[in-house]
């Protein structure tokens, strides 16, 4: 074969692997240097039975839980070549000059144990471990000087001839590519050559898969991929052998029943049917790899491939029911709309319609991928719409169809949103409003604008009565009629209708029915009211949600966007309580356009979303159904107080974890906990309890860790569960521990405290009973000073009421003063006047000559007067009353003193002078002084003794008798 005919085939095998590429590309996940902690280059990966991944990083050994990651140090500090798992737990590593394996303690913490201690001789020196196997019940490890071989108790090392360059297993047996000699295969304990061509051809073997039967399937470094049976080599040709020789392969792995991944040095991974050599699609940087140059494949049991490149860690979710579409083969195109066509399927870009043919296979995204753009669609597509044998197109510059992979213009005048059935026309919504598309026969004609309304009409659709209903996004909604190219009529809906809003209001024909999505959920016309309300049967199922898009499927089912996440109502799938269920994409958050939000539901195999990168496509049957149930994994437990302690590693030993039991001094607590279900990204969500602390399990989060501070003692489980979007909840996993009490409320203080208080007790009882001796006599001396006091205020309140009559006694004496001196005033001021009168009237008579016989008897009246009885027993009465009963007591004495002597007595008593006793008695002042005398001698009053101090202790109880 000549340089050209090479060179023909060389550009004839990348032309068909760029036109097999498969168009739906699965998510590729980067994992940088910045996201976890190891070194750029990891050279290899496994996978335990609980789903956490090792990694073989230069740094040491790097493990993911689906959220986080660590890494683990070998105790040389040099760098690990191989990594693989055992069905025991251990985790067998191959690092520079040494290897061993990690397994998890009680405590859940990775503990290494060398096993190069084991190798008998010490003279037995080797550089990196570069390859670990197991095989028939041991495990062996490649350097590139020594095989090691370890059956769990001892170690049996096999040197190399030359070189040992590769270790692998392949169809249930172990081979060794030694460098002088060719491959060998391990038979009964030794190395048997197999194939000496390979060193004969100076081939590096990177790879060796079953071929079935007695087949293996070599891959090489330079060479390409060979087919090995009964010794014979003979070439596996694939439309990419010269790719494979120019980027080296590197790795490979079985994939399925006929498929191969081949990892490269410099090309990236590819995807290759080992019946056929059909390369089926390839992941390079331009399909989102961080890196050309794949060191190890693996793949999980969810189907996901992981790539461990030479400076970073991909996931590829391969067995994923979304992927995405780049039909441009680059990934800044924005897609707005799609369809499939008479075997194409066309999608509408921000820069043409592209398009590219499609079988009957159910899902279109394993459709091998030959997209060109149309001719004559460049720049901004809004619409691709099939009515009758028409596939219309609305774009930047006006109404087009696709016909012959070419756009005919049927309206030259501004853009065009969309179109709609309106028979016998077209309806076109444009950015000036209606147009009509005439149809004559099979053939569209140029269209007319609809004159009466210039609006901007996005969203258009029409229903059973030829009502054309349409929406601006900030206007509100249009009810019109149409007939032939003139408006009739037209009204304008908005918030004063029932709309919840003016704006972002999106018009939508679902099941025969008019519906406006809102920001505030599902609206529908109502004609009677003449208004919009809630839908009846939409807005009770999704509440009161925003919503920008709404589409039907062939099923019945409601798709939807909804704050840039799609979703769907499927009837299909009831929940408990409902008779359907309602399931979101969050793998799609963020990545539809938001503004122009399109959904495009084909069939349940086939749902189209519009992307700011490329379209979305989404096997919604695969979606529900073949999804692996939710695990979670408990990662690290720390404990907190004034230090920090780690309870559990978060990998899971053997058996099963130690149960630890924490001073009190620790009542804080850290649990991380992730789901290693990579294929699922950001769908899970965790709901946990803390029995002894939580009654109920939490609301479901998207967090991964929870704290809990100043829990009491006493003994607690941490359980959590994951759960999917799709309601799918796993069973729980659970972590037990104990706080211990402080020494103050451990059993043997609570029998002291119990001695103490009853020791307490009996103190008290004692202590009491003498308080209540000291009581009671304190109590009978208060008693007895409270009736002292008593008879002391008893005393003071009769002195005070003995004051209180005296006072009152004295008050009315001293009225009774009042009265009598008055009485005494008035006696002595009549006995003044009428001795006056008698004396004038003696003096008159005594001048009259003779005298005459009538004064006698006026005389005798004024003896009469000043001898009035009834004066003086008023008075004595008074007198009596004021001066203790003096009179009567003087009577009582002395009964011989005359009327006149008790007079006497009285006017004495009273201290009058002798003139008011002589003028009170009508008798001469001489007379009054013979009075008393007379008075003293009845007395019998002896001449020293006063007769006023006499008269004064007469009525005197407390006065001493008068000696005679």
């Amino acid at each position: 074969m000549n340089k050209l005919s090479l060179l023909v085939l060389s550009i004839l095998w990348t032309t068909i692997i760029h036109a097999q590429q498969i168009i739906g590309l699965p998510p590729i996940v980067n994992y940088t240097r910045q996201q976890y902690p190891g070194g750029g280059q990891t050279w290899d990966l496994d996978m335990d039975k609980n789903g956490m991944l090792y990694f073989a990083n230069n740094e040491g050994l790097m493990t993911f839980n689906g959220h986080s990651w660590n890494l683990l140090p070998v105790p040389n500090h040099t760098r690990l070549r191989a990594v693989k798992t055992d069905r025991d737990g251990r985790i067998y590593v191959g690092a520079q000059d040494d290897f061993g394996y990690y397994l998890a303690d009680a405590d859940g913490v990775l503990r290494y144990t060398s096993l190069k201690p084991a190798v008998k001789n010490d003279k037995d020196q080797f550089a990196d471990i570069w390859d670990i196997v197991m095989y028939e019940n041991g495990i062996f490890f490649r350097s590139t000087n020594k095989i090691f071989y370890y059956d769990r108790e001892k170690i049996q090392v096999y040197p190399a001839r030359s070189e040992w360059l590769a270790l692998f297993q392949a169809g249930g047996k172990l081979f060794a590519q030694d460098r002088s000699t060719g491959l060998l295969q391990f038979k009964n304990g030794s190395w048997e050559l197999s194939c000496k061509t390979i060193a004969d051809e100076e081939m590096l073997v990177r790879g060796l898969t079953d071929g079935g039967g007695d087949t293996v399937l070599i891959y090489t470094l330079k060479h390409g991929i060979f087919q090995l049976h009964e010794g014979q080599l003979t070439p596996l040709r694939t439309a990419a052998d010269n790719l494979f020789r120019e980027k080296q392969i590197y790795c490979a792995k079985i994939w399925g029943d006929r498929q191969l991944l081949i990892g490269t040095s410099y090309g990236g991974c590819y995807i290759v049917d080992r019946i056929t050599g059909h390369v089926i699609q390839r992941f390079t940087i331009e399909e989102g790899l961080q890196h050309n140059s794949v060191l190890e494949i693996f793949t999980d049991r969810a189907r996901n491939i992981w790539l461990t490149l030479d400076n970073g860690i991909d996931m590829v979710r391969y067995n994923t029911a979304v992927k995405q579409i780049l039909p441009d083969g680059k990934r800044y195109l924005t897609s707005y709309a799609a369809t499939v066509f008479r075997n194409q399927l066309y999608i509408g870009t921000s820069d043409g319609v592209y398009s590219t043919p499609v079988d009957t296979r159910q899902d279109l995204s394993f459709q091998e991928g030959r997209f060109r753009r149309v001719a004559k669609t460049q720049g901004q597509v809004w619409n691709l719409s099939q009515i009758g044998s028409h596939l219309l197109m609305g774009h930047h510059e006006g109404a087009f169809e696709i016909r012959n992979d070419q756009a005919i213009p049927l309206s030259g005048r501004s853009g065009c949103w969309l179109f709609q059935p309106f028979s016998p026309y077209i309806l076109a919504g444009g950015y000036t409003g209606l147009q009509l598309i005439h149809q004559d026969g099979q053939a569209l004609k140029g269209a007319d604008r609809v004159r009466g309304l210039f609006e901007s009409l996005r969203f258009l659709t029409v229903d059973d009565d030829g009502i054309v209903w349409a929406s601006h996004p900030y206007r509100g909604v249009f009810r019109m009629q149409v007939a032939g190219d003139t408006l009739l009529q037209y009204t304008l809906y908005t918030s004063k209708d029932g709309l919840p809003a003016d704006n972002n209001n999106f018009v939508f024909r679902i099941r025969k029915k008019t519906l406006i999505a809102t920001q505030q959920g599902v609206y529908e016309y109502d004609a009677a009211k003449n208004r919009f309300v809630p839908s009846a049967w939409l807005y009770p199922v999704l509440k009161d949600i925003p919503l920008q898009q709404l589409a039907e499927d062939a099923s019945g089912n409601i798709w939807f966007v909804s704050d840039k996440v799609p979703g769907v109502i499927d009837f299909h799938k009831p929940r408990p309580g409902h008779a359907f269920s309602v399931v979101y994409f969050p793998e799609l958050k963020g990545q539809v356009v938001s503004g122009f939000e399109f959904v495009y539901p084909y069939n349940d195999e086939n749902i189209f979303v519009g992307a700011e990168k490329g379209m979305y496509h989404i096997n919604y049957r695969h979606y529900r159904h073949a999804r692996d149930l939710p695990v979670v994994l408990i990662g690290q437990v720390s404990a907190h107080g004034k230090r920090d302690s780690l309870l559990f590693g978060g990998y899971h030993p053997p058996g099963h974890p130690s149960f630890k039991s924490m001073p009190h001094a620790y009542s804080g607590f850290h649990f991380e906990y992730a789901s290693p279900v990579y294929s699922q990204g950001n769908t899970i969500e965790y709901s946990y309890r803390l029995a002894g602390f939580d009654q109920e399990w939490s609301e479901w989060s998207a967090k991964t860790e929870k704290d809990y501070t100043n829990l009491p003692y006493g003994y607690y489980s941490f359980s959590v569960r994951a759960k999917d979007n799709l309601g799918n909840i796993s069973a729980p996993a659970v972590y037990a521990f104990r706080i211990l009490p402080a020494w103050y409320q451990t059993a043997a203080a609570k029998s002291l405290y119990v001695m103490t208080a009853l020791a307490l007790l009996l103190w008290g009882y004692i202590y009491q009973k003498k308080q209540f001796i000291r009581q009671r006599k304190r109590y009978q001396q208060k008693q007895e000073q409270l009736i002292l006091r008593h008879k002391y205020e008893k005393e003071q309140r009769e002195k005070e009421l003995i004051r209180l009559q005296n006072e009152k006694l004295t008050a009315e004496v001293r009225f009774k003063n009042k009265e009598l001196a008055s009485a005494t005033m008035y006696l002595l001021h009549r006995g003044k006047v009428l001795s006056n009168i008698k004396e004038e009237l003696l003096a008159a008579v005594k001048k009259l000559e003779p005298p005459a016989g009538a004064f006698k008897k006026v005389l005798r009246l004024f003896e009469e007067a000043e001898n009035n009885e009834e004066d003086w027993e008023q008075f004595s009465k008074h007198f009596d009353e004021v001066h203790n009963n003096f009179l009567f007591t003087l009577k009582r004495r002395y009964p011989e003193l005359s009327t006149t002597d008790l007079k006497l007595c009285a006017y004495l008593r009273i201290n009058l002078t002798t003139k008011e006793i002589a003028q009170s008695l009508g008798i001469s002042v001489r007379g009054v002084e013979t009075s008393r005398y007379r008075l003293r001698k009845k007395l019998d009053l002896a001449a020293e003794t006063s007769l006023y101090d006499f008269l004064l202790a007469v009525a005197d109880p407390n006065a001493n008798p008068i000696q005679h």
